[in-house]
């Protein structure tokens, strides 16, 4: 492995739990990020009356090396305990997540029927990324573990592994779309999908992928014309934020 660099090693990391009103908000960052990526939505949301909180996933934060050690499950673990947290501590509770995030909520809510709803910032559940690609994938990542990231989208909020990519650890990220697209059908919870016009990660059709999956009567889709694909630390983030509310908001009343 070359030498990396934790991007904006400045940025707070951890998982974070900030109290305040009985509706708790879940966030869960994407893969190779940290908290950093949602702690903008979050103190904003915060600052409305939820209590909001955001797991540091497995294997995030520390080396890429450790990304290679971990499964899915495992960050599905992570989201577990928090969700935890905020279930102990609130009436009512969101599960959120960006990109790979979106992924640790949606099978958290198959699980956990009895939350609110689902809200989804270009979640991960389909990369562009060809066949060939996903081979090629698979087959290398038992001998080059690393991959080189060529770019950072909108980088300054953002904290991450750079300029490593864990290839064992993208390896898991497929099996969890797999395993994603599984539980779909049991969830009926009231979802909105958020997506940037910009994206270059996540397949357009991620959305549409989702929402024609789950069992869900209630189902929103907004595209952020001036967004890519980290769409909470983007341009768009106060119409997010307040679109966000709004579901929220409709669904509670």
């Amino acid at each position: 492995m070359n030498e990396y660099v934790l991007h904006n090693p400045h940025l707070k990391a951890e998982t974070f739990f900030w109290e305040a009103g009985l509706v708790g908000v879940f966030l869960s960052h994407g893969y190779t990020a940290t908290t950093a990526e949602v702690r903008l939505i979050a103190k904003r949301l915060h600052e409305k009356g939820y209590t909001v909180a955001g797991p540091l996933l497995a294997g995030h934060g520390t080396q890429p090396a450790d990304l290679n050690q971990v499964t899915w499950q495992d960050w599905v673990a992570s989201g577990e305990q928090v969700y935890q947290q905020l279930q102990s501590r609130c009436e009512h509770v969101f599960l959120g997540g960006e990109s790979m995030g979106g992924l640790v909520a949606l099978h958290l809510a198959a699980s956990h029927p009895e939350v609110s709803g689902v809200l989804l910032y270009a979640p991960a559940i389909q990369l562009n990324m060809s066949t060939v690609d996903k081979i090629k994938l698979y087959l290398g990542s038992s001998f080059m573990p690393y991959a080189r990231r060529e770019a950072l989208e909108m980088s300054e909020y953002w904290q991450g592994y750079h300029p490593e990519l864990p290839t064992r650890g993208i390896v898991q990220l497929l099996k969890f779309q797999d395993a994603v697209k599984k539980v779909l059908p049991n969830i009926a919870l009231p979802i909105v999908v958020f997506q940037g016009r910009k994206d270059m990660t996540v397949n357009p059709q991620a959305g549409d992928i989702i929402l024609r999956g789950v069992a869900s009567k209630v189902k929103e889709h907004h595209w952020m014309e001036a967004s890519g694909h980290p769409i909470l630390i983007d341009a768009e983030l106060e119409e997010v934020t307040s679109l966000s509310l709004n579901f929220m908001g409709k669904v509670l009343a």
